[in-house]
Order: structure tokens, then C-alpha cells, then sequence
């Protein structure tokens, strides 16, 4: 069983909380995941610069951070957590929904979480094109 829990912690931007947890369930059992425990928490901009300051000693706010807490064969653990305040400011530059920039986040996080990088340009490239096929689910292609 895949159990995806989401919070919504912050309250200045829309949160379409079904696609979130649609986009997260469709990469998990694409990847082959039979049980797992997800949890997604949408936050503002300094919650989620305290957690990478705290947890990768970045400073400064984010747009989405992935913490892998298990992984054993067919089951995964894992915590997602994205910025509604950041996504809100990048949909603007892209000319797109602040929902369809958390669904993005939310993908990528999760894509992380199932064993893809982006630390090379061939892993980034890869990474790209398997957000852009669940984007594309969604009728989204990004710019």
C-alpha cells in the first residue's frame, strides 16, 4: 500500500492537494514501489530556509528539499517539502499557475526520492525529460 500524507502549511497561495498526491503515487509505482510511506508538506519561504540551512547547511530558501528515510526493496520512506512562496515567484517568470509549479516541485522531489539525479548534465537531462512525461499527465509542459 502507498500512503502519501499531505500537509499545507502555509496559507497565502492555492495548493491543488489531488494532483500532488496523483503526480507522487503515478512515480512510486511507475518505479516499481509497492508499499511506501510518502509525506509532502507545502510551506513558505522561511520554514523552508530554516530546514536546508538546518538539515545541508545552505542558507537561504529553496524550492523543494527530498529526504530519503528508507529504502528496502519494494518499500520507500521518504519526506517531500516544497515552497509555495518560491514556486509563487517562479510561476510568474514562467507564466504559469503557482499549482503548476508545486506539481513540479512535488515531481522532481519525488523523482529523487526513486532513485533519479541531477547532479551531471546526462542525469539532468534525464531528470528533465521524466518531469516533463508527468507534466505531461497533467496537460503542462514546461517553459
Amino acid at each position: 500500500m502507498i500512503e502519501i500524507a499531505i500537509a499545507n502549511e502555509q496559507t497565502s497561495h492555492p495548493v491543488d492537494e489531488a494532483a500532488l498526491e496523483s503526480a507522487a503515487r503515478a512515480i512510486l509505482e511507475q518505479a516499481g514501489v509497492q508499499s511506501a510511506a510518502v509525506s509532502i508538506a507545502v510551506v513558505d519561504d522561511p520554514t523552508i530556509h530554516e530546514l536546508n540551512r538546518r538539515y545541508l547547511q545552505h542558507d537561504y530558501p529553496t524550492d523543494t528539499l527530498s529526504f530519503l528515510l528508507e529504502r528496502d526493496g519494494d518499500y520507500l520512506e521518504g519526506e517531500v517539502i516544497v515552497s509555495a512562496d518560491t514556486a509563487a515567484e517562479s510561476a510568474a517568470r514562467y507564466h504559469w499557475r503557482t499549482s503548476d509549479e508545486l506539481l513540479l516541485y512535488v515531481i522532481h522531489a519525488v523523482l529523487h526520492l526513486v532513485g533519479y539525479d541531477d547532479s551531471t548534465d546526462q542525469q539532468r537531462a534525464e531528470m528533465r525529460q521524466q518531469e516533463r512525461r508527468y507534466l505531461a499527465r497533467y496537460g503542462l509542459q514546461p517553459r
